[in-house]
Parts: structure tokens; sequence; C-alpha cells
């Protein structure tokens, strides 16, 4: 039976927490690491951090995906109260976003900025290019309809770039797409190829 085990977080560096949307990201990862998967953020502040905590409040593993810039003054780096099991550095941005995309069996994709925006754009796009033996998006919060809607009026979408991600809300939402998806590529055989051993860095 195909198995997912590593849901990588996305989502808005500052949220702070006290914030809804820590609090939020914070619970849905408890509830992920209570149904056996591993969290895998990049490492820093905000929903990385928030993804974390709840991951271990659930008695899960965490993995952070960093990289150490010397000068990005608008980066936030590693968080030191980010709580991970593994730490995986890496040596630069575009690097770092390819590898959260390599581990991650899905990818949960919450409110936040520009960082955020580039993430979801790769994961779109490489989802595109692999579509059939390509990873989930799942988007949460319903503000995600009203961006994909613009996108779909303005820009030249191809049928199947609308099929490769799907909108959630709660925690039920995402563990049930999670386990729609495993039935999906149970029953279709279409398992992701496994290139590492070849050297390659990929994303299926």
């Amino acid at each position: 039976m195909y198995k997912v085990e590593h849901v990588s977080v996305f989502g808005y560096s500052e949220t702070l927490p006290d914030d809804d949307l820590f609090k939020t990201v914070s619970s849905i990862s408890q509830k992920l690491a209570e149904a056996g998967f591993t969290i895998v953020n990049g490492g820093g502040p905000g929903v990385m951090r928030a993804s974390s905590e709840g991951a271990k409040a659930g008695g899960g593993k965490t993995i952070g995906v960093t990289f150490y810039p010397e000068d990005a003054t608008n980066y936030e780096g590693r968080d030191s109260k980010n709580p991970l099991d593994e730490e995986i550095k890496c040596e630069n941005y575009v690097e770092r976003t390819l590898r959260l995309l390599e581990i991650g069996d899905v990818y949960l994709m919450f409110n936040g900025g520009t960082g955020t925006i580039s993430e979801f754009a790769m994961a779109w796009g490489l989802s595109r290019i692999y579509y059939g033996h390509n990873k989930p998006i799942l988007l949460y919060g319903d503000f995600w309809e009203d961006i994909i809607k613009a996108f779909a009026r303005n820009m030249k979408l191809r049928k199947e770039e609308k099929k490769v991600f799907e909108v959630v809300s709660n925690a039920t939402e995402v563990i049930q797409a999670i386990e729609n998806f495993e039935k999906n590529m149970e029953s279709t055989g279409h398992l992701h190829p496994n290139l590492e051993d070849e050297g390659e860095s990929l994303y299926v």
C-alpha cells in the first residue's frame, strides 16, 4: 500500500504565537502528528515554528530544511525556538525550496507572503509537469478560492493545472484528502519514482 509519510508545511514566517494563524497551524500539525505523519518545514519562525510545536505536542517527528545566508536582508533564517528532530542544511533559498518539495509527500499551504507565493508557484508548476505522478497540494483556507479564481480569469491555465490542488478548511478535511490520495495512488499504481539513488534531486 502506498503510504504518505511526510507533510511539508508552508506559510507566513511572521505570524506570532498569539495569532489565530499560528494556533491553527499548531492544531492541524498536532493532529497530523497524531495520525502518524512527519512534519517538514523551513526551520524558521511563524508557521514553520507553529507546525513543529504542533507536531511535538502530537508526539510526532519534525524535519527542518534550512540555509544560512550571509547577505539576505529580508530572510527569517533558522529559529532556535523551532523544535526540530532533524535539520537539513542547504546552500541557498532555491535549493531549500526544492528540498522541501522533494521530501514532502503532500504539500500543506497556509496563508503567507511572497515566500509562500513562490513556494506555491513552484509546487504548482511541478505538479503540472509531473501530472499523473504529482504530489497533492492542500490549500488551507477558503481565501484560496478567490486566488485560484483570479488566476483562472487572468492566466492561461491548462485543465490539469486545476486538478492538482484541493482547498481544505479543517483537520478532518486535511487528513481525508491525504487518505484519498493514498487510495488513488494505490489503485492507479502511479507511485513516485525515487531517482536519488541515481544522484538526482527531484520533485517526484
